[in-house]
């Protein structure tokens, strides 16, 4: 009765159903995997967000493919403010309600079915699934450790076929907080050009850089077609808004091929609720209140887990340039996931096996760095106490 392309394992896993148990007993369960910017004790400005609503132009029915030129007006201006780009024509961006579904508008205009998209490893499950009710495959390529992360570019060209269409890079990754680096890009940009392949960026992260240094978005990369991905769930910490977007740069002629085809995908299903576009500029305007709380809180929890890790000698936690997460080293005793099951069961705490990610080994949790402070400073102490005992 139903496609194979949904034929997912759909049965809770061990750590999901001792999250479940513990939750049932009313344990004191601390999550350190929290991603919900909304749900991490941070000051709103409720009343700006919700009059940015009261538009009767929201009555009006104005199907644009693209979206409203408004809303990707106010786009543009929050790369220029952001990003140093002056010249990004409103007319080479599409909106779409989230990140997912600008992947699935570019994976259906670059791919037939079984064509390949390379993807980094570790990072975010969720291309996966995108992938298989895309009918694409997934080809991960290494992200090495040393010191901080790398693209592995050997092991990229190796695993290039006649049927890759494109690489997939996150800016910065999820959720190992690097940035893809100036050299990284050119040097993907020639690898692309040479095999005639598509950038795909996610920058969703791009402005959690944690030095506060800004770091340059593909939007501004023309040397191959490119799709620059991001929107306001992490750009304002508005996920509910569902308010996203794709920037399509590169040479001329591929670049107005791609976006009249992918206006013709937007069309068809001309997702983007009126009021939402209306509301754009405030929404991408809530950066400049929520972005500062945010940093400050990924950089205090980042200095607490610091000090917490100069007490003891067994644990490390890897570099981290930017984003909401940091990754720390554990003895391998036994598998990350039972690792994390234990830390439910007997630390009454909640992190992310590494292999939640697709770590290549065992050894790695994942924690949240927006999580509220002290239930971060508790739960590091209890995880730290239990690996160490």
């Amino acid at each position: 009765m139903f496609s194979h392309r949904t034929s997912w394992k759909l049965t809770h896993n061990a750590l999901t159903r001792a999250i479940e148990e513990a939750r049932e007993a009313d344990a004191n369960l601390l999550d350190l995997t929290t991603s919900n910017p909304t749900r991490a004790g941070l000051k709103y400005d409720a009343e700006n967000l919700l009059g940015a609503f009261s538009n009767d132009k929201a009555l009006d029915y104005d199907p644009q493919s693209k979206g409203l030129l408004s809303a990707r007006e106010a786009v543009a201006e929050y790369y220029r403010q952001e990003h140093d780009i002056f010249q990004l024509d409103p007319e080479r961006i599409i909106l779409t309600t989230s990140t997912s579904e600008a992947y699935s508008y570019i994976f259906r205009l670059l791919c037939n079915a079984d064509d390949e998209i390379l993807v980094p490893k570790p990072s975010y499950p969720l291309f996966e699934f995108l992938a298989d009710l895309q009918d694409v495959r997934l080809i991960p390529y290494p992200l090495l450790y040393d010191h901080g992360w790398q693209i592995d570019f050997p092991s990229l060209y190796k695993s290039v076929t006649h049927r890759t269409r494109a690489v997939v890079v996150v800016h910065p990754n999820n959720p190992t907080g690097s940035f893809v680096r100036g050299e990284e890009v050119s040097a993907l940009s020639g690898f692309c050009k040479e095999y005639g392949l598509a950038i795909i960026a996610d920058e969703v992260f791009l402005d959690y850089a944690l030095d506060g240094a800004p770091r340059t978005s593909f939007a501004k990369n023309d040397e191959v077609l490119t799709f620059a991905l991001s929107g306001v769930s992490k750009v304002s910490g508005l996920p509910q808004m569902k308010l996203a977007w794709m920037v399509v740069n590169g040479p001329p002629d591929s670049a107005t091929d791609a976006m009249s085809r992918l206006e013709i995908i937007a069309d068809t299903y001309l997702s983007m609720s009126a009021p939402i576009q209306l509301a754009a500029p405030v929404l991408l305007d809530q950066r400049k209140n929520i972005q500062p709380l945010l940093l400050d809180r990924t950089r205090e929890n980042l200095q607490e887990l610091d000090r917490a890790l100069l007490r003891q000698k067994s644990c490390q936690r890897l570099a981290v340039e930017g984003g909401w997460y940091t990754i720390l080293r554990v003895p391998v005793t036994r598998s990350d996931e039972e690792l994390s099951i234990e830390l439910v069961q007997r630390a009454g705490v909640l992190v992310h096996p590494g292999h939640f990610f697709d770590f290549a080994s065992e050894g790695n949790l994942v924690l949240s760095l927006i999580t509220a402070s002290d239930a971060f400073r508790e739960g590091v102490k209890r995880i730290l106490r239990h690996v160490n005992s």
